[in-house]
């Protein structure tokens, strides 16, 4: 083989590495869950709990994706039908390229080294009565792996990976503090070296002081082992600090998905910029200043029976008719950020036709400060003036242009 001939070879296997590792490693189309809600002596279906209600996102292979959102958003549902512990009611989960939607129990056996869960509650995901040395060995145990040097050395070294001592191979669950037991659960969550791990509010049950720990953990474990993380948490801070993108989930729904930097620097959607201001800023300085915080009018409504058109728009103080008939579709309005809303912030508006806001609009505005809402107003005019400008000058180029020639 000729020189040239092996030079082109290598390309090519280089060129097809990296069209593989540009493809996602998990993506989610049209993600469907609602658990059946059943009356009566013949237990027939009344209605159903829309958990999940048509998802889509795509996870790329070495980033952490967080998910934030309120209490029953939805957002634990979510990480438990990607990892297949829930059987999805509709869409399609794909892994590494391979539908694992529907794949049976005995099918999704060899994939569960690929994908593995820290569970939220770091003591009730672990069994009281077996040890710690049994808890992290059980899946080298079922999926018959038999680890170099044996299983009782690999978990020690486990162990010793997430800074806890070997010797606390033979100890129970209840002799270890909170978050000695979270550090269990990601030592068995490795043990099997899967490629995406993902944390359901994996720090959530810890002192502050512990969360750091924890949280440092896992970024140094990503860099050693180049994991995949799917983090879902209520804490903004967290997600900030860990996070490459983050996707904003309201009632079963993503909202907004956007990289960090841009989300918590430019918040398109009502709700996202809502959530930022609830983060506190730790700044002696700022104490006697004016909260700016947005609050928000009401609970989430009842994924029974969520409202009609975008599910935001009965606590939104910028809704419209169109936000009470049109379901907002999510659409990518800058490079790297996608937003559903008709309205969106820092951004030309979408619907700008309708400007008559709803009641329940009118009432939630009336929570807003008046800061906020001017410099809603402000940044929105601002960014259309400049889009028409943008706009003009185009169109001129493009009619000079056409004069000569």
């Amino acid at each position: 083989m000729s020189e040239t001939e092996t030079r082109a070879g290598t390309s090519a296997v280089t060129t097809e590495k990296a069209s593989e590792d540009e493809k996602p490693l998990l993506r989610v189309e049209g993600l469907v869950k609602h658990f059946p809600i059943k009356k009566g002596l013949l237990q027939r279906q009344a209605g159903a709990v829309k958990a999940v209600d048509g998802i889509d996102f795509e996870v790329r292979r070495g980033e952490t994706l967080g998910v934030v959102g309120e209490s029953g958003c939805g957002k634990s549902t979510m990480g438990r039908l990607i990892t297949r512990l829930l059987e999805p009611t509709g869409g399609r989960i794909e892994f590494d390229g391979t539908d694992i939607t529907h794949l049976s129990t005995g099918g999704m056996r060899p994939l569960r080294r690929d994908v593995q869960m820290i569970f939220q509650d770091p003591y009730g995901s672990l069994n009281p009565r077996h040890t710690i040395g049994t808890i992290v060995s059980a899946p080298f145990r079922l999926q018959g792996v038999e680890p170099e040097g044996g299983v009782k050395k690999e978990v020690q070294r486990l162990l010793d990976l997430v800074g806890l001592s070997p010797e606390h191979y033979n100890r129970y669950p209840h002799e270890f503090s909170g978050g000695q037991r979270q550090r269990i659960g990601i030592a068995r969550a490795l043990a099997l070296k899967p490629r995406m791990v993902v944390a359901d509010e994996p720090v959530s049950a810890l002192d502050v002081s512990i969360q750091a720990q924890v949280v440092n953990l896992m970024d140094d474990l990503q860099e050693e082992l180049g994991l995949t993380y799917v983090i879902i948490a209520h804490d903004l801070s967290v997600v900030r600090h860990v996070s490459d993108r983050v996707a904003v989930m309201y009632l079963g729904k993503i909202v907004e998905l956007a990289d960090r930097d841009q989300l918590y620097t430019a918040p398109m959607h009502p709700y996202t910029k809502a959530l930022m201001s609830a983060v506190p800023v730790p700044d002696p300085r700022r104490g006697a200043a004016k909260s700016e915080r947005i609050l928000l009018r009401g609970d989430v409504p009842s994924p029974i029976s969520p409202p009609s058109g975008c599910r935001f728009h009965t606590r939104c103080w910028k809704a419209t008719e169109i936000c009470r008939t049109t379901e907002p579709p999510l659409l990518e309005l800058r490079p790297g950020q996608s937003v559903a809303c008709h309205h969106p912030e820092n951004f030309e508006d979408q619907a700008p036709q309708d400007t008559v806001l709803l009641t329940a609009a009118k009432e939630a505005a009336e929570l807003v400060s008046d800061e906020v809402l001017a410099e809603s107003a402000e940044t929105s005019a601002a960014v259309a003036a400049e889009v028409s400008k943008a706009e003009a000058a185009k169109e001129t180029e493009t009619t000079e242009n056409t004069e000569d020639k």
